[in-house]
This record gives structure tokens, sequence and C-alpha cells, in this order.
């Protein structure tokens, strides 16, 4: 069994936070788990609450595949990918968990108090699942009868279970809604303790009204570099920013060709901390062959909004000997603030040549560089 032991105190404990979710019932281009507070997404700002709170043996979050990559470049946790289900997701965080026990929690619920937190962990020898609960206050009826409201109580998480035991309760076809369902079914002990009303969870727009722990959005301006050459290629047609130009040749490339675009995507990209634009279309998959680069840019946006980023400003430089670009250059600017979202002032063009130097100077290509700047997303105007 996996122990951490720290001064007197031992860790018997593991946390595990859920958050594979797609968000939604959210009604939002940003995914919950990536709205940011101050500087900090708020999956990491939950995962560094619990940290700050209590001595984990591991903390394990589960989300999907892309959303784990950039994670991993946040903080230096045990991350799984999630299924389709709370419970399917769960089960195979388990999977990893040797402790004696388990946290288990969910990322909306993200202002959990710590006495909560401490109630739940220093109640945990009193039964197979401890729970937080809340008395019901208004008049409850059930198939238009009224009932007790006494013997009714609200279930919240984080709740705390016994491994072996939540495990064995998971290896079944039934779906429970929470853990305590899951082990009161083999007929184990449940133990309520005092929940609290600030444990709201986060689960549509509405609910930030309740939510009173997390700050604004900071400030910060986050910054990328995008460069891409493509030579020319006859009988092609040629595109750039997304404009078709007047000339009898285009731009080689498994898809249209747009280096222009395709520096922008990588600009977007670096500012979001995500990689490259060959690791989202790579020119080796079909799929992508001739592929519109407009459609790969809304691609490229709409991952940006789902990780709680949006665009401030752009700006490229266009380097080429030919074709001359100054009759196409205001619609090319409307054209991506379409794409963006952003209004025409906030993108910028320039063409410039190479004076005749290197192979842009002998008119074999195109050299083009960009850079953007993206901002975090402010929930509070959704």
């Amino acid at each position: 069994m996996l122990q951490i032991t720290i001064g007197a105190k031992v860790s018997d404990t593991t946390l595990i936070l859920l958050g594979a979710g797609n968000s939604s019932r959210f009604k939002a281009s940003v995914k919950k788990q990536w709205i940011y507070t101050q500087d900090s997404p708020l999956w990491l700002y939950v995962a560094q609450h619990f940290e700050k709170t209590a001595t984990f043996c591991d903390i394990i979050v589960v989300s999907s595949s892309e959303e784990i990559t950039l994670m991993k470049t946040f903080a230096d946790y045990t991350y799984i990918q999630g299924d389709n289900s709370r419970q399917g997701s769960l089960s195979k965080a388990l999977e990893h968990v040797t402790s004696k026990y388990v946290l288990v929690s969910d990322i909306a619920r993200c202002c959990v108090p710590e006495d909560m937190i401490k109630r739940i962990l220093s109640a945990k020898k009193k039964a197979s699942c401890i729970v937080p609960a809340l008395p019901v206050t208004d008049t409850l009826y059930f198939n238009n009868a009224p009932i007790d409201r006494k013997k009714v109580q609200i279930i919240q998480t984080p709740q705390l279970s016994c491994t072996s035991i939540l495990k064995k309760a998971l290896q079944t076809d039934t779906l429970f809604t929470d853990d305590s369902s899951a082990v009161a079914s083999l007929g184990e002990k449940i133990h309520f303790v005092e929940g609290s009303t600030q444990a709201h969870k986060l689960t549509t727009l509405e609910d930030f009204q309740k939510i009173t722990c997390l700050q604004a959005p900071g400030s910060k301006t986050l910054t990328g570099f995008g460069i891409d050459i493509h030579p020319f290629q006859k009988g092609k047609q040629m595109f750039l920013c997304g404009v078709s130009i007047d000339v009898p040749y285009g731009l080689k490339a498994h898809s249209d060709g747009d280096v222009a675009i395709h520096a922008l995507i990588d600009a977007l990209l670096g500012a979001a901390g995500m990689g490259d634009i060959g690791e989202f279309y790579p020119d080796t998959e079909e799929q992508y062959a001739k592929a519109d680069s407009k459609i790969l840019l809304r691609d490229t946006l709409k991952r940006i909004n789902a990780f709680g980023l949006e665009v401030g400003n752009i700006d490229m430089t266009i380097i080429a000997e030919v074709p001359k670009l100054l009759p196409y250059k205001e619609q090319m600017r409307q054209t991506l603030a379409n794409i963006l979202g952003i209004r025409k002032n906030f993108v910028n063009i320039k063409a410039t040549t190479s004076e005749k130097l290197g192979f842009i100077g002998r008119k074999e290509g195109i050299t083009v560089h960009a850079v953007a700047n993206l901002t975090y997303i402010n929930w509070k105007t959704l």
C-alpha cells in the first residue's frame, strides 16, 4: 500500500478529481473546468485547494486525452483519461489507487470549505463511506403527497470510501449517481457528516451566482509566435489569409497551402501552450489533403476557447517578391477578423520583400511570420 509520511503524519488516502465531462449543460464556448480564477484554470485551483488542506499519497485528475496533454504542463499530478460516464471514469481512476482510502470529488464542486474536507477525513474510520449532507428546508411532495423532510438529505461531494469496497461496489452494470449509492448497494454502512451550502456544484452559468470563492480571471496576456514557409506550385489556386489570390500558381502543401493561416495557427497554439499545427492537423493524414485552412483555423479557435482563452489581437508579416498583395490586404484582414470573432483593427497584416535575396528573392515561395495574443475568457460576462 502506497503511503507518504510527512513529519508525524501518514497519508493513507488518494484524492480523485473527476472532470472528464463535456460541460454540455454549461452552454458556453469554454469548458467549465477551464474557466480561470486569477491565473489558474478551475481544475488546478480545485486540486491545489485540496492539496493545501490535507495530505494525500496521490492526486489523480480524470479528464479527456487532449486536456490531459495541456494539464501536464501545469502540474505534476497523476492524469487518467476518463470514460463516457462518471462511474466509468471513476472505475478507471480506481485502477491506479492502492491506498486504503479514496476521496472522490467533482472538479465542478469548486468551493468546498476546508472545514468540510477535514470533517470528512476525520470520520474515515466510522463507516465504509463518509458523505457530506445538507438538511432539506423546503416542503417536499412525492407522488402528490407530502413527505417528512427530516428523513431526506441533500448529498454532496467529496465522499470518502474504503478503496477495496468502492472498487467492489462498482463492479456492476448498475449505474449509481454517487459513490455512497454504490457502497450502500453492498449493504455497507454509510456515515453522514455536515455538508456546506458553499460547496455548490457548477453546472450551468446561473450557478456562478451561488459560487463565491472564485476570483475574476487575471489580466495576463499570453503571446505566441508562428512561422511557415511554402514553395510555389504551378497550376494550383493560391490562398492567403483565406482569400483567393488571382495568379496562375499556388503554394505546395498537403492542404490548400495557405501559409499565412498556418503561421497564425502556430502562433495561436503557441500562445495557448498547446504545441504546433502538426500535432493537430498532420500532413500525413488523408483527411487534411487539400483541406481548407479557414476550417482548420476555426477548429483551432474552438479548441483555444474551450480551454478558457480568447484572441486579443494578431499581427503578421508576409515576405514575398510575388504576388503583389496590397490589393488584397483589406479583404485578408476582414476574413481573419470574421473567423476569429474580433474587430478588424485587431488584425494587422504587413507585406514586404526579401530584397531579392534567397529563395524568396528568386520568386520560389513565401514565408509568413505571425504573432498572436490571447487573454482569459471572463466568465463574469458569460
